[in-house]
């Protein structure tokens, strides 16, 4: 895709669904007796993975538009399905599925793109064999087999925080004798731990900790899906790096395990306003950008799980600041779709940017005039949109191979973009 030079970005939108509670709350409905439905329902290609895994598997849903009803009957009604399970690109839906499936009384075959069969699963997978399930990799990937059975309740000490972990974990604990506990060594996202009470399953959170009893039944529930706040995050960098550029954003999701971008662009000098208008079961509200002049900060490694898939917007803003931007505790960018952390010093590297790969994450000096080059989304729709906004702020064209694979988190991005910059 070609991308032209816009002199700056304008408008009001309103944002698909957020990614990771569209595959929640798919999966609970679908786990639940009772009709669940979803409104605002994702449009991403990872989301429709977790639909048609579950037609697969025997559950009955319907969906029209952004709208999606499951027809729950409990996960009793789950039936093996007749082939594998092609998650596609999404490492939520294999993920959360293992956990869901670590419970039912046959075996099920896991799998998906090129991408997905290259990303580690072993850390799913270790904790459902310790509770009885059969969880066998390939070579520590996908495909990964889960032959369910009788599950035992157990406490897990997650040596990396992950949600897709904990919540896998957590709902085999749902189909396990006895008491569940997930314990993370910092915070990740919460959407598991408050969703499952509005399908009427209480969690118990202390501190870094979720617990969950064995035969808690979920029931069907109306779930309103928030604007997708890790999209969010390209449209406002770009606001921030195009001058006279200002973007409202209605109703996102501003969880504080999902939002912590907004303050590093704060920190950074970024004109962006967090407007908070409801918090329960999510926190949701509006964000406002408007161009800046931007600084180099120092990320506090601690905060970075909480901000992990908009690390590539955030190098992007980087590369426009005065001064450094260090980002280490990144190294889970490694194994991403691609390894993130190449895949954008490689990118932004040949528009100009002064970029130094670490282990674990990215030293950016900024202030260099990036021009306009080749770049490669490697399969990665986060470095394919990160590459389109910085190509938004460069001189001359940028071409990016591979630019349609947007598609995976957020479909209309590029159409978005066209609207922003007047030339839709």
């Amino acid at each position: 895709m070609r991308i032209e030079p816009a002199p700056s970005v304008r408008g009001r939108f309103r944002l698909p669904g957020d990614k990771s509670i569209s595959h929640r709350a798919a999966l609970f409905g679908a786990l639940a007796q009772g009709p669940t439905r979803i409104q605002n329902y994702s449009s991403a290609a990872d989301c429709a993975s977790t639909l048609e895994c579950l037609r697969a598997l025997g559950v009955s849903l319907d969906r029209r538009g952004d709208e999606v009803s499951v027809n729950g009957r409990g996960p009793d009604s789950w039936t093996r399905p007749e082939g594998v399970l092609d998650a596609g690109n999404s490492g939520t839906t294999l993920r959360l599925l293992a956990g869901a499936l670590a419970g039912r009384p046959f075996q099920t075959v896991l799998t998906g793109d090129e991408s997905l069969r290259r990303r580690p699963v072993e850390r799913v997978a270790a904790p459902l064999r310790t509770m009885g399930a059969t969880a066998l990799t390939t070579d520590g990937k996908p495909p990964l087999t889960i032959g369910g059975g009788r599950l035992r309740g157990i406490e897990c000490e997650l040596p990396v925080a992950s949600a897709q972990v904990k919540t896998a974990v957590l709902l085999a604990g749902l189909q396990a004798e006895g008491t569940t506990t997930v314990r993370e060594p910092a915070p990740s996202r919460d959407h598991t731990e408050r969703m499952l009470p509005v399908f009427g399953v209480p969690v118990e959170r202390h501190g870094l900790a979720a617990t969950v009893h064995g035969g808690a039944s979920l029931r069907g529930a109306e779930i309103t899906v928030p604007g997708d706040v890790s999209s969010a995050a390209f449209l406002v960098v770009a606001a921030l790096v195009l001058p006279d550029s200002e973007i409202h954003l209605d109703g996102v999701l501003l969880s504080p395990t999902r939002a912590a971008f907004t303050e590093v662009l704060q920190a950074m000098g970024g004109d962006v306003e967090v407007r908070l208008e409801t918090a329960d079961p999510e926190p949701v509200g509006s964000i406002v950008a408007r161009s800046s002049p931007l600084h180099g900060t120092t990320v506090d490694p601690a905060r970075v799980a909480a901000l992990i898939d908009e690390v590539p917007a955030l190098a992007v803003a980087a590369s426009f600041a005065e001064g450094t931007f260090t980002l280490t505790g990144a190294k889970e960018l490694r194994v991403k779709e691609s390894d993130r952390i190449a895949a954008m010093a490689e990118g932004l590297g040949r528009l100009g940017g002064r970029v130094r790969e670490l282990p674990d994450g990215l030293v950016i000096e900024g202030g260099a005039s990036l021009q306009g080059a080749p770049v490669r989304s490697h399969g990665d729709h986060r470095v394919a949109m990160a590459l389109a906004v910085a190509a938004l702020a460069a001189e001359g064209p940028t071409e990016i191979e591979g630019a349609e694979c947007a598609t995976v988190s957020f479909p209309e991005f590029y159409d978005f973009l066209d609207r922003g910059a007047g030339r839709g």
